[in-house]
């Protein structure tokens, strides 16, 4: 069954998906990132993205990710091309590996960033990583170095990080400490590996 054994691992922008990550590893939960795919695909695309919003955002063979997303953020229609473009894609390398892990028969993570908003993938346990909205807007702004407009702007093209915890069969809170967050990713880790025992 496709997705069998996942667990969307999701959050908000600035919540600190990368952290949990981190420590979640260390306990042996292997990890498909999203992300990383899109920019992977991003550079394979560059004829496409000169076409669908201009020239100067292909610099040197490459997309100049950082214009784009200035670009795309600022402007929905143009967002949603983008998301056109990539998410078929994505998707794609998404059940191809896949496909590899749920082989092992244990958990794993795929990192989708808008799996609540998008709804693309059938799977059924999703794990939010939660800061609250003022948190993600002081770490956006120290991280990026954007203004608070820009700031906010990025945050609420995402659905609000209190609604994606609600929805969330797992949340590890990151609102405080680092002992804290990883004190939350074992309570977590325990969490999921009794839940799959107890299918298996």
């Amino acid at each position: 069954m496709m997705f069998e054994h996942a667990i969307a691992l999701t959050g908000g922008i600035a919540t600190g998906k990368s952290s949990a990550t981190a420590l979640l590893s260390l306990y042996g939960f292997r990890f498909i990132d999203a992300d990383k795919i899109a920019h992977a695909h991003l550079d394979e695309q560059k004829e496409a993205i000169a076409t669908l919003f201009g020239a100067e955002y292909v610099k040197e063979g490459k997309v100049d990710r950082k214009s784009l997303g200035k670009l795309i953020f600022a402007d929905k229609e143009k967002k949603k091309a983008l998301e056109d473009l990539l998410h078929p894609i994505i998707y794609d390398t998404i059940v191809e590996e896949s496909k590899k892990n749920e082989i092992l028969g244990m958990p794993y993570m795929i990192d989708i960033p808008l799996f609540f908003e998008k709804r693309r993938y059938d799977i059924k346990k999703s794990l939010v990583v939660y800061a609250t909205k003022e948190q993600q807007l002081e770490r956006l702004i120290l991280r990026e170095g954007f203004g608070k407009e820009e700031a906010l702007r990025r945050i609420e093209s995402q659905m609000d990080i209190e609604e994606k915890k609600a929805l969330a069969d797992y949340v590890i809170d990151n609102s405080k400490d680092l002992k804290h967050l990883q004190n939350e990713c074992e309570k977590i880790k325990n969490q999921i590996l009794s839940d799959f025992k107890d299918r298996g």
